[in-house]
């Protein structure tokens, strides 16, 4: 089991302008630590969870392209993209653009996006929920149409594209997780589409791993080929204090077949706190 690490605070100490040498740091304490992944949130204010609506929020595409330029082994990708911030020809330029120049090191994380909000704030389409999914399939169909030899149409419901010209190809065909627990919607595109699922860490986890099993047989899918992943806080405490406690967590997803944990960790700028992870929990992981 591997660990991933999910920026999503952007109010360092120190403000915007010490922000960049800041994201440095973090990246490359967490890629020396060991962490397999790094994500950002695609979200352009703030979420509750997190803080303040007004507090920092930097862009995703444009954020993951900087922590390409400044990584070189941890995999990359937004956690999750909103399906209806941008057209899908243009997202899956921006991943091939990634994976380009991350040397393959670029996934596709993408949702059916759900803050209107930020959508009506920034003046972003965001159509009703039956819509979104709809175009979230026609998303994914274009997206691997557009990584594949065919640069012909596509003709959908809601998206029409005369050439899907893709040129550079990404180095390796970006591998799609797809967020959400939703058992009719979700989980089934997780089957028909991804190579790898995200859900919270909570008691029904058991349960949305069996509805996405019951998909998995519907759609002729090898359940044991679809990545589990699981998103969940992670608080070593100030000294390491929490840590059997977090390993003990991970042995119960370990058995549910989890094989990443993607955290957020406080003060992610306190990069001592990535290394104690990297030397107690991330070895420990590994072994289960």
């Amino acid at each position: 089991m591997q660990l991933g690490l999910h920026i999503t605070n952007f109010t360092f100490p120190g403000g915007p302008a010490t922000l960049a040498d800041g994201l440095t740091r973090v990246a490359v304490a967490a890629e020396e630590a060991g962490f397999g992944r790094m994500s950002v949130m695609d979200h352009l204010f703030q979420i509750s969870h997190f803080g303040p609506v007004e507090s920092e929020m930097l862009e995703a595409y444009t954020t993951l392209g900087y922590l390409a330029a400044r990584t070189e082994k941890v995999e990359l990708l937004a956690w999750v993209t909103a399906v209806t911030y941008r057209e899908p020809g243009l997202l899956a330029k921006a991943v091939s653009t990634l994976d380009v120049l991350s040397k393959g090191r670029a996934w596709l994380g993408i949702g059916a996006a759900w803050n209107g909000e930020e959508a009506e704030g920034l003046g972003l389409n965001f159509p009703g929920t039956a819509e979104r999914f709809e175009r979230l399939e026609e998303t994914l169909q274009i997206c691997r149409q557009m990584w594949s030899d065919n640069d012909g149409p596509y003709e959908g419901k809601h998206y029409h594209l005369g050439r899907t010209l893709n040129s550079p190809q990404p180095l390796s065909t970006p591998r799609i997780l797809i967020g959400g627990g939703g058992e009719r919607k979700t989980l089934r595109l997780v089957a028909k589409y991804a190579q790898a699922c995200n859900l919270f860490a909570s008691p029904e986890l058991e349960h949305k791993l069996q509805v996405l099993r019951g998909h998995c047989e519907t759609e002729g899918t090898d359940y044991d080929a679809i990545e589990k992943t699981v998103m969940a806080p992670l608080d070593i405490g100030d000294k390491g204090e929490n840590i059997p406690a977090l390993l003990e967590q991970m042995r119960g997803f370990a058995a549910l077949d989890v094989s990443e944990v993607h955290v957020s960790v406080p003060k992610v700028w306190e990069t001592e706190r990535l290394e104690l992870i990297g030397r107690e929990l991330i070895p420990a992981m590994a072994e289960l």
